[in-house]
């Protein structure tokens, strides 16, 4: 039940994301006089439209009679002409997947009155680019919110304002031990709280794993609060020393330990701190992007060598790549389920986190995101040359498929790893 809850908030939330990408592009479209033919939620088929009369702006249920000709798809040659006979369409779709704002003559070539494509230079800039300031705005009001209610500490050196934090630390609590483990030999229970390690406070689950690596093999001393029956007054805190394995085990310790975390309150610092930390991820989100082309380039030279070495650690870190990546099925399948489990306000940390990334990824200068359609229009105008429709077509039309066949290798590996 936890997985299918999560998976359904999972998809509103991506598609909120997007819709809200979406709403950037139209909002900047219409400011600078391009006509929007159609803004819908979710993707056709259609399931109900609701259409802008342009004389008396009142808005009027689209008959379904009327849709195909109304349809999108289909190009308008006289602008002047569509819009006496037509005005916006607003569209509920029944594919769940986002949303889109269809703009008129959204070809840059396009030179009819009102088009994308008879926008200036400046105009398309903002247009194109309005979509990835919605999602970093959103990820900003998220993050301001959490920092007044409670940020969840997920990120290593969490950017902070020191004069107005205050930090909540929860204990971090053991799920499970396994059979025959250090952790059960030593006396471990599902159950207790780890206080301190060789008196050493421990504040987040990550520092016991980084501890035990570094003492792996050696006597540790753990100190364990442990409740009692309810309604029994007979909680303890207990002194256990565990034997931790050897490096090369499959565990050192043998617990696993449930969703523990610190949160950071802050109050007039709160917007400083949703910025710091919106520049924080965005910087990470580029580095990661960054380092996974590094190792998949790197990897694919180095797979061509005639040495058996050099081939295997190209292997590696290709593999590191497909490791690294999640696409939809995994972000909705495991982490969704995961965040929705911990609470509301870890499940808004990771909506804003996925609305780093949206904008990140649409920034990157592949023409069939909004970056590549802006450097494509750049490069023509800096070389004073007309971008054809065909050309751009052709262009945008090859780079979708590439992002549509990584999009179906992505997805392919998050399916394995559920097996």
């Amino acid at each position: 039940m936890n997985i299918f809850v999560g998976v359904i908030v999972g998809l509103f939330v991506l598609m909120l994301l997007v819709i809200l990408h979406e709403l950037g592009h139209f909002i900047a479209a219409r400011r600078n006089g391009v006509r929007v033919l159609e803004f819908g939620i979710g993707f056709p088929p259609r399931a109900i439209a609701w259409q802008k009369d342009p004389k008396t702006g009142k808005w009027k249920r689209l008959p379904r009679s009327e849709w195909e000709k109304n349809d999108i798809t289909k190009p308008v040659h006289d602008s002047e002409e569509a819009t006496k006979k037509s005005g916006l369409i607003l569209s509920l779709n029944w594919l769940p997947i986002g949303g889109f704002c269809q703009m008129d003559g959204e070809s840059a070539s396009d030179t009819r009155k009102n088009t994308f494509g008879a926008a200036s230079f400046w105009a398309k800039t903002k247009i194109l680019f309005a979509g990835v300031a919605m999602n970093w705005l959103a990820a900003f009001l998220i993050l301001t919110v959490l920092a007044w209610t409670g940020m969840p500490n997920f990120i290593d050196n969490q950017f902070t304002v020191a004069q107005d934090t205050r930090v909540e630390y929860v204990p971090v609590k053991i799920a499970t031990v396994v059979e025959g483990s250090p952790a059960e030999l030593a006396g471990i229970l599902p159950g207790d709280y780890v206080v301190s390690i060789n008196d050493t406070e421990v504040k987040r689950g990550n520092e016991i794993i980084n501890y035990n690596s570094d003492h792996a093999g050696e006597e540790v001393k753990y100190k364990i609060y442990r409740k009692g029956e309810e309604g029994c007054n007979c909680d303890k805190n207990l002194d256990v020393t565990v034997k931790l394995n050897q490096k090369d085990s499959s565990y050192l310790l043998g617990v696993t330990m449930e969703n523990s975390e610190s949160k950071s309150y802050s109050t007039w610092s709160a917007p400083i701190v949703g910025a710091g930390i919106t520049l924080q991820v965005t910087g990470e989100t580029f580095k990661g992007i960054g380092e996974l082309l590094w190792n998949f380039t790197s990897g694919l030279g180095r797979m061509l060598s005639f040495d058996d070495g050099v081939r295997e650690s190209g292997q590696a870190a290709i593999s590191s790549v497909g490791d690294s990546v999640s696409g939809p099925v995994g972000i909705i399948g495991v982490l969704f389920p995961a965040f929705t489990s911990a609470g509301p306000a870890n499940l808004a940390f990771l909506a804003a986190i996925i609305s780093i990334s949206l904008a990140c990824m649409n920034v990157l200068p592949i023409p069939a995101l909004d970056g590549g359609r802006w450097l494509l229009i750049a490069i023509y105008k800096l070389r004073r040359k007309k971008l054809t429709k065909e050309v751009e077509e052709r262009i945008v039309a090859r780079a979708f498929m590439v992002l549509l066949a990584l999009m179906i290798i992505v997805t392919i590996l998050d399916i394995t790893r559920f097996f």
